[in-house]
């Protein structure tokens, strides 16, 4: 069986949709970037940093460090503000309590510390966390494996005994650069089409599969 299971948050634990786009969309409609939802949706989990910077480039504005700064710090309070949009998945809960005490449990998320923290404790699910790793610990986002390097070493454990859950394609691309394993979930923005072939090592239609997760999770050689 794997030691730990490192889980995504936006689009695999929770649906963070509508915070995340109304968020971005408010601060960049200001700039006069104007983008649609798909482009957002499409790249959540990437960081607020790397969206920015996506959505700008879409519309043709240039940018500094400093203005990036700036509009980062604004979605990032507007999105806090938003929680109240957030909600866990059906079987997020149940799979989580399944596995706490028998496994170590990190949440390794391209989301900023502020939002996250307010989440888990408004969601009362922060007790379930051995380690939390969020986008304002690392210098690289996903696909780049480090977020999730960040999180085994916060585990105090190798990569290869991690099993990660994930919902986007560059995710699993993560975690396969990580050499760990992952159970891809179409919960997000990508369809089950699009995560077969990024070639998880299991590929389910939801959270509420909790036996079909345990089974690999708990009974699967690392």
């Amino acid at each position: 069986m794997f030691r730990a299971v490192i889980f995504d948050w936006d689009g695999t634990l929770a649906d963070t949709k509508k915070a995340v786009v109304e968020s971005f969309k408010t601060v960049l409609t200001e700039i006069g970037c104007i983008v649609n939802d798909e482009f957002l949706e499409r790249r959540i989990g990437t960081g607020t940093r790397k969206m920015l910077e996506d959505a700008l480039d879409e519309c043709n504005i240039t940018f500094n460090h400093a203005m990036l700064e700036e509009l980062a710090g604004k979605k990032v309070r507007l999105q806090t503000e938003l929680s109240k949009h957030v909600t866990l998945f059906e079987g997020a809960t149940d799979l989580l309590d399944a596995l706490y005490g028998r496994v170590k449990i990190a949440l390794a998320t391209m989301s900023s510390r502020p939002v996250i923290d307010k989440l888990l404790t408004e969601k009362q699910i922060k007790k379930y966390f051995n380690a939390v790793v969020t986008a304002d610990e690392i210098s690289k986002p996903k696909p780049d494996p480090e977020i999730f390097l960040l999180a085994a070493t916060k585990l105090n454990l190798p990569p290869q005994h991690c099993v990660v859950l994930e919902d986007s394609i560059f995710g699993v691309e993560a975690a396969k650069a990580a050499k760990m394993k992952c159970v891809a979930i179409p919960s997000g923005a990508y369809t089950k089409k699009e995560l077969k072939k990024q070639k998880p090592n299991l590929l389910i239609d939801s959270l509420t599969q909790t036996q079909t997760i345990l089974n690999y999770i708990l009974q699967t050689q690392p």
